[in-house]
């Protein structure tokens, strides 16, 4: 059975930072794309950052809205993928999402949410 189970998120200030992380299990982790996605109220749901998996040289990609304070990173001995994000803003405010793909395999995360406010 696969899962992908993230934690990390909260209330933080405007300027302030949180790293998500998303534990996965019952895939071969190493293989697989994994992205972040989030979706604010109201709105559909947006592609973060992603990070490609070891045939694909862990490539990463991020939103434009995010480059430069969000960074992705993996770690493939512990099946986790993170998000460190810095300089969060009132916008970045959202349920984040983890997602692992492979092929045609997909696999959703049960999502955390990040407030950011004041």
């Amino acid at each position: 059975q696969v899962q992908l189970v993230e934690s990390g998120g909260g209330l933080v200030q405007p300027g302030g930072s949180l790293r998500l992380s998303c534990a996965a299990s019952g895939i071969v982790f190493s293989i697989y794309r994994m992205n972040w996605y989030r979706q604010a109220p109201g709105k559909q749901r947006e592609l973060v950052a992603g990070i490609l998996g070891i045939t694909s040289g862990y490539s990463t990609v991020y939103a434009d809205s995010v480059r430069g304070r969000f960074t992705i990173s993996r770690d493939n001995a512990k099946n986790r993928v993170f998000l460190q994000m810095n300089s969060l803003k009132p916008e970045d405010t959202a349920v984040y999402y983890c997602f692992a793909n492979y092929g045609t395999y997909d696999y959703w995360g049960q999502g955390t949410q990040v407030t950011v406010s004041s």
